[in-house]
């Protein structure tokens, strides 16, 4: 079991944002969390990241309870994260923000700058890499999230929103970059509002709602169930995602 989430429960003063939620997540999955604003996805995510200390449950990191540990801790035992607003030191290069992420692994400034140079040919912006950071629009700062928390060489990968903001284009293109990582040998959790994501990448979908889990399965499972038409999705998106399944199928 790479990465498990025991029936966690995070409160805040008498609201509980999430409540007993648990998933276990095997080496090489996608897995999917969705739900509407102020469901607990976010909440449960920075659970998992550490950015948050549930107040009830555990998570274990290869077999080692991590519950208790930052986010810097996590990262040297394999877990990465991207934020859903960039968060790019913008005075510095493109390159100099994924060696960042790189001197995790290697304090010596070539080794992380080969490693660097390496994230940023895969995530496509090698090319930017002496350009500073707040040259680049929104696509290029996704994938400057993305190439500092791959530069950390993690087992597992969170995304949060990663695609929130990009035009139908650059999400397709954001897509086949996820579809890249994962054929690294990267396990990913995806937080994604942008069904067409979810439905393209993930392999197992937990839905959300007020705290709880209310549904687990498939893409096509999920968007088929009653409980999450009615509390996420409405029935003419629904439809939507019928359509495409069918489509896919034929």
């Amino acid at each position: 079991m790479l990465l498990e989430a025991r029936s966690l429960t995070k409160t805040f003063g008498a609201f509980k944002a999430v409540n007993d939620v648990s998933l276990r997540i095997n080496k090489g999955d996608i897995i999917g969390l969705i739900g509407p604003n102020g469901a607990g996805k976010s909440t449960f995510f920075n659970c998992l990241t550490g950015d948050l200390v549930p107040s009830s449950g555990q998570v274990f990191l290869n077999g080692q309870d991590v519950t208790h540990l930052g986010p810097e801790q996590r990262a040297q035992l394999g877990l990465a994260r991207s934020f859903q607003v960039p968060l790019s030191f913008e005075g510095m290069s493109v390159i100099e923000n994924v060696m960042i992420g790189a001197f995790l692994r290697s304090a010596d400034p070539a080794v992380a700058r080969a490693k660097a140079m390496e994230v940023l040919t895969l995530t496509g912006l090698s090319a930017m890499c002496d350009a500073p950071a707040s040259s680049l629009g929104t696509p290029g700062r996704k994938r400057l999230e993305i190439a500092r928390a791959l530069a950390t060489d993690p087992d597992v990968l969170l995304l949060d929103e990663a695609m929130a903001g990009l035009t139908a284009t650059e999400v397709q293109q954001a897509i086949a970059l996820v579809r890249d990582i994962h054929k690294l040998g990267i396990t990913l959790v995806i937080v994604e509002h942008i069904m067409e994501v979810i439905i393209s990448l993930a392999e197992q979908v937990i839905v959300f709602h007020q705290g709880h889990e209310i549904a687990r399965g498939t893409p096509q499972e999920v968007t088929q169930n009653e409980h999450v038409i009615a509390a996420y999705l409405g029935k003419r998106a629904a439809a939507t995602a019928a359509r495409g399944f069918a489509e896919g199928g034929a």
